[in-house]
């Protein structure tokens, strides 16, 4: 979903805690951003969704009534109904299996941090604008559960640890950019350890965000 340049990101906000949502809304704004709805369950989150197309959906997984993963459930759906709709997943815990399910379509615009994150509005300001993007922002936290959990025939596994380092820091949703920067190593060297990521899970050429969420779907569901 486009957006046009010098327009204010659109967001909706959905969580059920009153407080927090209020807080959010607050810090949304402050920073510049149109919240054009609050709401606190899944069924308002894809009614506001459909019928106002945001840039992005910022959700809290667990909402009522069972306070289980409705806003997941919810997400999920509002992004079937809207597609390209960006969805940021918010959560109080690490569970890998919710950035696994919001990536499987594979088309990228999504992220997953823990409600910690928030804190630091640069961080959270800046996944908000890569999942908007079309990239992912996975929590470092469930980027850490993901390389202690890899199977044997993981074919992340045929990936050199330098290279299993920079995948990491791409499903954090980081550019080349910023990889090089936090690996102190040039561009051009990350360029090509992505290159060689890429062939060695099978992604044949192609526009290169979509093979970067790829290469995150591969690494979740190692």
């Amino acid at each position: 979903m486009s957006r046009p340049p010098g327009r204010p990101l659109r967001v909706v906000l959905a969580d059920d805690s009153v407080l927090l949502r209020e807080g959010l809304v607050r810090l949304l704004e402050e920073a510049g951003t149109e919240v054009v709805a609050a709401v606190g369950d899944g069924e308002s989150l894809v009614r506001a969704v459909t019928e106002l197309r945001p840039d992005v959906a910022v959700v809290d997984v667990r909402m009522p009534p069972t306070h289980t993963d409705e806003g997941l459930r919810a997400a999920v759906e509002a992004r079937r109904s809207v597609p390209g709709t960006a969805v940021l997943v918010l959560s109080q815990y690490v569970e890998v299996a919710y950035a696994d399910e919001l990536l499987a379509d594979g088309a990228g615009g999504v992220g997953y941090l823990l409600k910690d994150r928030v804190a630091d509005v640069d961080a959270f300001l800046t996944a908000l604008e890569d999942v908007v993007g079309g990239g992912t922002a996975l929590d470092p936290q469930v980027v850490s559960q993901l390389f202690a959990r890899r199977r044997s025939d993981d074919p992340v596994r045929r990936l050199t640890p330098r290279e299993r380092e920079v995948l990491g820091l791409i499903a954090e949703g980081h550019s080349n950019t910023a990889i090089a920067r936090t690996l102190v190593v040039t561009p051009g060297a990350v360029e090509k350890h992505t290159q060689h990521i890429f062939a060695k899970l099978g992604l044949a050429p192609d526009e290169d965000q979509h093979r970067r969420v790829l290469a995150t779907l591969a690494y979740l569901r190692g």
